[in-house]
């Protein structure tokens, strides 16, 4: 292994004689957790206005982002194992694939729920350049696109929230409220409910000492924190609605749905619906799936969060508004791209010398 300072996608060398030119197979390189993490630390204004560029690129049909593939296991029913396959033009132009796991058990042993890795290609040639840690990079991505559907939402509604309630307790959460924290939000108080006592007790704390000036409370049950919350985080590893009662919301409320499972259809029906992706949402059970097939129809849907920043979706003042963001891979290829140019430019790109050996086409 050798730290190089590499081009992240090697342009094509012209030939005279030949009538298709010539391209040089990138060096392979992997970026490990701690690295994607010091490289990524302190910089979330910068990483939401890279997904916010990002999301406008694919809205504008500059991105390939198709269905992510499930894997399951009839033998573990609550793991599963997601690719999801992209490819991003713009600056970026690169292709890549995350693949993520969630094992529920797995908070039970004091591991985290979900590992993932992320495998970016070169444009040219489609031979993968890096592997990085991707669990970091993706609770980045879905805690940026979180804050930023937040600050979308609530500038369109008028309304700024000062209380935020969190539902459900893990790194999900922890990023999404460095990313509020750090893109401007504050709050006067701050609830917080886990099924867990000890998880809901560990979120306090690192709340508490953050600094921030917000009255933390540790909600008994998951009512008490949704009547008590302006802005409301799901960030659970629910796989079905748990939270059945629209009467909760009546006070109208942000709701950032993040873990896509936590709300019956019947709350959807009676709130203003803001996806990412009409299509990647609406699949693999989710709650807005769940309510497309209750109601047979997708007229629940006031439109995407695009539409919103576009003004072709309107947010009406006396419904609750829920942002359900199935998460699209494009948005892990710009986060993880970024990290690796950041690696090359500084000269801490650690490539594995000959990773490719068949190089040659008669050997």
């Amino acid at each position: 292994m050798s730290t190089v300072r590499p081009t992240p996608t090697q342009s094509p060398l012209s030939d005279p004689v030949a009538e298709s030119p010539r391209f040089t197979v990138p060096p392979f390189a992997v970026i490990p957790g701690a690295q994607v993490q010091h490289t990524l630390q302190g910089q979330e204004r910068q990483i939401m206005e890279l997904i916010e560029d990002t999301y406008d690129l694919h809205c504008a049909g500059q991105s390939v982002n198709p269905p992510s593939y499930f894997l399951r296991f009839p033998d573990r029913p609550t793991a599963r194992i997601i690719a999801l396959p992209a490819s991003i033009g713009g600056q970026a132009r690169v292709d890549g694939l995350k693949w993520i796991s969630s094992f529920p058990g797995n908070v039970q042993a004091g591991l985290p729920r979900a590992s993932a890795v992320l495998i970016l290609n070169d444009h040219d040639t489609g031979y993968p350049f890096a592997c990085l840690e991707s669990s970091i990079i993706s609770a980045t991505r879905t805690a940026a696109m979180a804050a930023s559907a937040a600050r979308t939402l609530s500038r369109r509604q008028g309304t700024r929230p000062t209380r935020v309630g969190f539902f459900g307790t893990g790194l999900i959460a922890r990023y999404i409220h460095t990313f509020l924290a750090a893109t401007g939000w504050s709050f006067d108080e701050t609830g917080v409910h886990d099924i867990s006592a000890d998880s809901a007790a560990g979120f306090q704390s690192y709340l508490e000492g953050t600094g921030a000036s917000t009255r933390v409370t540790v909600h008994d049950s998951p009512e008490a924190l949704i009547r008590s919350s302006d802005l409301l985080v799901f960030a659970t590893i629910a796989d079905r609605p748990h939270i059945t009662d629209p009467a909760w919301f009546e006070h109208n409320p942000l709701v950032l749905h993040v873990s896509l499972r936590d709300l019956a259809p019947e709350i959807l029906l009676a709130s203003t619906n803001i996806v990412d992706d009409v299509e990647h949402c609406l699949k693999a059970d989710t709650s807005p799936h769940l309510a497309e097939q209750l109601t047979g129809n997708r007229d629940f849907l006031a439109g995407t969060l695009h539409d919103v920043t576009t003004g072709r979706a309107a947010l009406p003042p006396d419904r609750p508004v829920v942002f359900s963001p199935f998460g699209l891979g494009v948005l892990d290829l710009a986060v993880g791209k970024h990290v690796y140019d950041e690696a090359a430019r500084t000269g801490q790109l650690q490539v594995i010398d000959g990773f490719f050996h068949e190089l040659r086409r008669y050997g």
